[in-house]
């Protein structure tokens, strides 16, 4: 009877199965977005503060889903790959705004010693991985893929693909683009689970490895570490948030008398630091352009530092109010480039005077860089100030300013993204011929440097292109690069097994491994033996240098101390860039 049953059951099952895979080849945009959707979930499962990710999981999902369709019902997906192309260059102009100001600063400020780190994890782990493969006599694409994996940067297999797809490397005869795609892959795949575990091991323990006790050695680096630049520059990802500020609205019933009967121009003379922003009497709000004088009863807002505003205007002016009317005031935060000469060489303090009620400077950026704030701090033309207060106010001292004000908007600027990609697309499709060879920069490499060109001006001039919100860059980074790596395991899920015959497998399990691994401890020995680092700052720029997280996070539960994230973005920037270079050059140099 159960056999009856299992019989009956059975061929309904496969048809049901034959039927869903047979959707996904028809709709290839279905295909993706399960992809990505069961590649999500399974990349949030860890085990002991170990996941895949959300990125690794769709390779995983991608696979699977090609490897059941081809085994199981003779289907073969084949997605255009101008699709996965287009999304990963939409994830690399992204990335190239993130990380833009950085890249340019740990070339300038970061400190040699974190660019020397950056340089020589991504020089050795390249030199492994691609010899490597060439001494143990793997395929084209095989490289790529370890450089990829073993570096735990996905995007690594989308500049690989974006040589295979443009041309800029033609498979030897006998061998198609379709089966270097796939031995990226599966190399890819090996390297990568190994990697994304050892490293973090590795990254946790190096400081004990070496012999330093990485709690002790963090409160030294923290002391040493204090203090620097706490604002996102001007046009970067979350630079007009409004945060924390000291200075406050609130607002007060008049009762003393020595407000009632002055004016509001007679107030501020003598209480400058403290602005009358609204009056509101009898329930309506009173017109201040004509310079009304204070009633007793009315209700004043005023903005001010919180701490003097507890302390003393309740006694100066009356008991506090809560009315909503006095109290709805809209509050901003604007980058306003300064242009006006009149205003140059002035201090905060001198520019405070000439600022309308309740504008505060939250910042100051000279040529993108965060410059301490203080009364005596001067302002120069070109500079960025950084302002909080009403929003008429801060349009206002705009327009003294002679800036344009930037303000936070949930709107993206298409039109800078598409001519910015557009250009880095067409610097990246030059080529070059030397000795009978055809060289080019990469579509990959050029619309990573247009998105760090855009972010870099943006520091210096907020209003160009500007401000990037960071909601629409997070999802163009994450949803760009996991369209693309879906499309990717799609493609060539059927030819992994084949390119994982005979020893290969070990072979790409050592090398991987190598890479992985040697680097970061070469890197990390320069670091505290040749430039005298602590080891918690050493460990964190090595972090960095790997493009690793969750190394970072295992070196911060470590130590106790936040402080290790200090040169993580220094070298994390420099070989973000270097390591999508090198991959491309990588499969052109198979």
């Amino acid at each position: 009877m159960i056999g009856q049953v299992f019989d009956t059951v059975k061929p309904v099952t496969e048809a049901g199965f034959n039927g869903l895979f047979q959707l996904l080849d028809n709709q290839p945009i279905a295909l993706i977005l399960l992809a990505i959707a069961l590649g999500t979930l399974i990349g949030r499962f860890s085990f002991k503060t170990i996941s895949l990710g959300p990125t690794a999981g769709t390779v995983v999902v991608g696979l699977v889903l090609s490897m059941i369709a081809e085994a199981g019902f003779g289907i073969t997906y084949s997605i255009p790959g101008i699709l996965s192309s287009f999304m990963l260059l939409l994830y690399i102009y992204a990335l190239g705004l993130k990380v833009g100001p950085q890249f340019f600063s740990s070339l300038r400020k970061g400190g040699l010693a974190f660019v020397v780190i950056g340089l020589i994890v991504w020089s050795l782990n390249w030199v492994i991985a691609y010899f490597g493969a060439m001494l143990a006599g793997l395929a084209p694409g095989y490289a790529t893929g370890l450089i990829s994996g073993s570096y735990t940067i996905t995007a690594i297999l989308g500049v690989g693909q974006n040589a295979l797809d443009s041309g800029a490397y033609v498979p030897p005869d006998g061998m198609t683009v379709e089966e270097v795609g796939a031995n990226m892959a599966a190399a890819y795949a090996i390297s990568y689970v190994l990697s994304s575990v050892g490293i973090i091991l590795l990254i946790r323990y190096l400081p004990r490895i070496f012999g330093y006790d990485a709690v002790a050695d963090a409160k030294l680096a923290a002391a040493d570490y204090s203090g620097g630049a706490t604002d996102s520059v001007p046009g970067g990802p979350g630079a007009l948030i409004l945060g924390f500020s000291r200075f406050d609205l609130r607002a007060f019933s008049v009762t003393h008398k020595s407000f009632i009967g002055r004016t509001l121009s007679q107030l501020a003379d003598d209480f400058p630091q403290a602005p009358i922003l609204r009056v509101v009497r009898d329930g309506e709000i009173v017109d201040l352009t004509s310079d009304p004088a204070v009633q007793k009863d009315d209700i004043v807002t005023v903005r001010a530092d919180v701490h003097d505003l507890i302390l003393k205007d309740g006694e100066l002016i009356g008991p506090e109010s809560d009315d909503p009317l006095a109290r709805n005031i809209p509050m901003q935060v604007a980058d306003v480039h300064v242009s006006v000469r009149k205003m140059c060489g002035k201090s905060l303090a001198d520019l405070g005077r000439v600022m309308p009620g309740g504008v505060t400077v939250q910042a100051l950026f000279r040529a993108g860089n965060e410059l301490p704030l203080g009364p005596k701090s001067d302002v120069q033309f070109g500079d960025v100030l950084r302002l909080t207060g009403p929003d008429a106010a801060v349009l206002e001292t705009a327009k003294r300013l002679g800036g344009h004000v930037s303000l936070p908007t949930m709107t993206s600027e298409v039109m800078y993204l598409a001519i910015a990609m557009l250009l880095g697309y067409l610097v990246g499709i030059v080529t070059v011929t030397i000795s009978g060879i055809p060289f080019a920069f990469g579509t990959s490499p050029g619309v990573i440097m247009a998105g760090i060109g855009v972010s870099y001006w943006r520091s210096r001039n907020p209003h160009f292109g500007g401000p990037v919100h960071e909601g629409a860059r997070s999802f163009l980074q994450d949803f760009g690069l996991n369209a693309f790596v879906a499309v990717l395991s799609a493609n060539v899920g059927p030819k992994v097994i084949s390119a994982l015959g005979g020893d290969t497998i070990l072979w790409l399990a050592l090398i991987g491994l190598a890479a992985a691994l040697i680097p970061p401890l070469v890197a990390f020995w320069v670091g505290i033996k040749l430039f005298g680092l602590n080891s918690i700052i050493s460990d964190g720029a090595t972090a960095g240098a790997r493009n690793n997280t969750p190394g970072l996070e295992a070196i911060i539960e470590e130590s106790r101390s936040s402080v290790a994230a200090v040169p993580y973005p220094v070298s994390y920037a420099l070989t973000t860039v270097l390591a999508l270079i090198g991959g491309y050059l990588s499969m052109i140099l198979s």
